[in-house]
């Protein structure tokens, strides 16, 4: 997904954060496309922090309230929207995966160890799994499933090759 002029992601190398966050959120790029965003158990900020800006079709925002807070009752309207690619959101309940990062051209970039407590919201670019130690998480996406209609398969790298950065 190309990456929008917006201020809530900044402009910086292939892999960091932003000032305000610190290292508990991590913007991962290839050239100008974002490909993920992590965010680490580490981020507590109190209020609601909206990680992607209003265009992406995957909303990622983290939220922090004290008790007695209201939020008020709603339904949502029903709005059309176009989904044209696949975004998904891993939780890591527990244990340990290596995320690998490719580009649209299936070019291996880096790779990620997520931990449990982890959250990843995956946009753009391709990517592959090796399971560090069992592992449980929580995976959400866009509906309806469409199998492997969705997806384009190639080899990835082997663990010799990674390249971790976290």
């Amino acid at each position: 997904m190309k990456l929008p002029s917006s201020p809530n992601i900044p402009s910086q190398s292939p892999v960091g954060s932003p000032p305000e966050h610190g290292n508990a959120v991590e913007y991962i790029k290839g050239g100008d496309n974002l490909l993920a965003i992590i965010v680490s158990p580490d981020f507590a900020e109190p209020g609601v922090h909206f990680f992607t800006p209003g265009e992406f079709a995957q909303q990622l925002a983290y939220m922090r309230h004290p008790v007695g807070k209201i939020i008020e009752p709603h339904i949502h309207a029903p709005v059309p929207r176009e989904v044209r690619f696949t975004s998904e959101v891993l939780l890591i309940k527990r244990g340990k995966l290596r995320v690998d990062f490719y580009d649209d051209h299936a070019q291996y970039l880096e790779s990620k160890v997520l931990r449990a407590g982890d959250v990843i919201l995956l946009v753009g670019g391709g990517h592959g799994f090796e399971v560090l130690e069992e592992t449980e998480m929580v995976e959400v996406k866009q509906g309806p499933y469409a199998g492997d209609l969705d997806k384009r398969r190639f080899v990835g790298i082997t663990a010799e090759r990674a390249k971790v950065t976290r």
